[in-house]
C-alpha cells in the first residue's frame, strides 16, 4: 500500500510510518516543517512539504494522487491556542477529506479523541473544550463525505512498548494506549471493509488487533 499521512511527523505518525514500512508499505507524511524531512527519512517514509493550514485542496489532492489509503494525524499540538484547535484539528482535516474525494482515495482513517461528543468535564480549560469542539465538528464534516472512512478514538496515549491487545468498540470505558499499539490498529483498520463509516473508540485490552476488529 502507498499510504499518505496527514501530520506525518507526529508521535503516531512516526510509529506508523515505521510499522508501514516494516510490513512492506510505502509511507508519505505531510509535514509542514522542512527540517523534519530527516526524521521521516529515518522512518523509512517519504516526506511531503506542505502546510494544511493554508495549502489549496487541489495542492494535497496532488499529493494524495496515486495512494491506496489516507490517515488524517495531525493536530494543533500542546502549547497551541483555540484558534489553532480550529484551523488545524477541524480546519486541516476537512480539507484533508475533501482532498482524498478529490484525489479519488477512498480509504481514509482519521485520529479522533475520546471525549468528543460529550460534554467536557467539570473545569475543563477553554483550549481543551475547543479541541473537543473542532475534534467533533471534523468527524461531522468527514462523516458527510462520499469516502470509506473509519474514525479512532484513542483513550490518553503513552509512549509505553507495545502490547498487541486491546479494547475497540463503539464506546469504551476511558483508558490508556500506547502508541505503538494506535499505529498497529491503523494498518489493520486500512483494508477492513468490516470498519467502513463506523466510529470506535480504543484503548488497551486483553483482546489481540485483529480479533478485537474482526468483533466490531
Amino acid at each position: 500500500m502507498r499510504v499518505v499521512i496527514a501530520g506525518g511527523h507526529g508521535k503516531i505518525a512516526l510509529r506508523l510510518e515505521r510499522q508501514l514500512a516494516a510490513n512492506g508499505d510505502q509511507a508519505v507524511g505531510i509535514i509542514r516543517n522542512p527540517e523534519h524531512a530527516a526524521d521521516l527519512r529515518d522512518s523509512s517514509a517519504e516526506p511531503a512539504v506542505l502546510d494544511l493550514e493554508s495549502a489549496s485542496v487541489e495542492e494535497v489532492a496532488e499529493v494524495l494522487k496515486g495512494a491506496d489509503a489516507a490517515v488524517f494525524a495531525a493536530g494543533a499540538g500542546p502549547g497551541s491556542g483555540v484558534e489553532r484547535k480550529d484551523t488545524v484539528d477541524r480546519g486541516a482535516a476537512a480539507l484533508f477529506g475533501a482532498a482524498a474525494e478529490l484525489a479519488g482515495v477512498r480509504r481514509h482513517v482519521q485520529i479522533g479523541s475520546m471525549g468528543v461528543g460529550r460534554p467536557p468535564r467539570p473545569g475543563t480549560d477553554e483550549v481543551f473544550a475547543a479541541y473537543l469542539k473542532a475534534k467533533e465538528a471534523a468527524e461531522d464534516d468527514l462523516r458527510g463525505r462520499d469516502l470509506d472512512w473509519t474514525i479512532i478514538r484513542p483513550g490518553r496515549l503513552t509512549d509505553d512498548p507495545p502490547t498487541g491487545e486491546i479494547h475497540l468498540a463503539d464506546e469504551v470505558d476511558y483508558g490508556e494506549i500506547s502508541r505503538d499499539d494506535v499505529a498497529a490498529v491503523i494498518i489493520a483498520l486500512l483494508e477492513e471493509g468490516r470498519t467502513f463509516r463506523r466510529t470506535l473508540e480504543l484503548v488497551g485490552g486483553h483482546t489481540p488487533i485483529a480479533e478485537a476488529i474482526a468483533r466490531v
